[in-house]
């Protein structure tokens, strides 16, 4: 009986896991109303990122880079 426990508290935690890594990767990538949307940075657009970083000068700049490893 005990082993049926387990084995069902397994099943929860691992279900709960990837509810949370398809929430994170798909359903979760949305800006609040009212601010820009996010971007996903590649090799095909660090060009632009570098572009507008240079052309604002004159106003204050944070660049935040996140690696979850």
């Amino acid at each position: 009986m005990r082993h049926k426990h387990v084995i069902y508290g397994l099943v929860v935690v691992v279900g709960a896991i990837l509810l949370f890594v398809v929430y994170y990767l798909y359903l979760g990538s949305t800006a609040p109303t009212g601010q820009q949307a996010l971007v996903r940075l590649n090799n095909s657009n660090i060009d632009s990122l570098k572009q507008s970083f240079n052309d604002s000068a004159d106003s204050v700049r944070v660049v935040v880079m996140l690696s979850p490893t």
